[in-house]
């Protein structure tokens, strides 16, 4: 099972981080220090698999990473995942990113968060893989957006609804409007 999916910068910025188990926010911090400092300090031409930190769970999981550019995309897994299908599953991820967003970059992760966890929800839920297959993922994407397209034409009704009524000119129509004789009041007996 994935407990932790982690994105970070070269400089160990979190722009990404999703845990399937419950730690407090404090925790959380302290696993992503750790993690980056676990795997910044190694060399690109090492194996990517090495056992999970002491915060995490210690030997008893696993830390599968990759270096792309600026970004290293991190998961943290207990010991019945293989470490060779976690890796395809952080390629297929990555892959998914950039063509979602058109050669993706890190600036990407922190202006579109939600459309990467979107992303993320379509390969992993609850720790568990879901969907290894990109072209399926983004046919769901496509099918998001789609949506989101027809909920905006929805939402911006109400704009479209005050910018009709000011153009409509209403004070000036109150001013032409022509109201019956009113009885007057000393007419009327009670």
């Amino acid at each position: 099972m994935i407990k932790a999916i982690l994105v970070f910068n070269n400089h160990g910025k979190p722009r990404l981080s999703r845990f399937y188990q419950y730690y407090p926010e404090d925790m959380q911090q302290q696993i992503v220090r750790e993690t980056f400092h676990l795997v910044s300090k190694r060399d690109d031409n090492v194996c990517n698999f090495l056992e999970g930190g002491t915060l995490i769970g210690g030997s008893d999981f696993k830390i599968i990473y990759r270096h792309y550019a600026t970004l290293y995309f991190v998961f943290c897994v207990d010991s019945s995942e293989s470490e060779l299908g976690i890796l395809d599953l952080i390629q297929v991820f990555v892959e998914t990113l950039d063509k979602c967003f058109e050669n993706v970059c890190e600036l990407d992760l922190i202006f579109h968060v939600d459309k990467v966890h979107y992303i993320l929800a379509e390969l992993v839920m609850g720790g568990m893989v879901l969907e290894t297959n990109m072209t399926e993922i983004i046919t769901r994407i496509e099918e998001q957006n789609k949506l989101e397209k027809s909920e905006a034409g929805i939402a911006a009704a109400p704009a479209r609804a005050v910018s009709a009524l000011k153009e409509m000119n209403i004070p000036q129509k109150v001013k032409d409007m022509k109201l019956p004789d009113l009885p007057s009041i000393g007419n009327l007996k009670f």
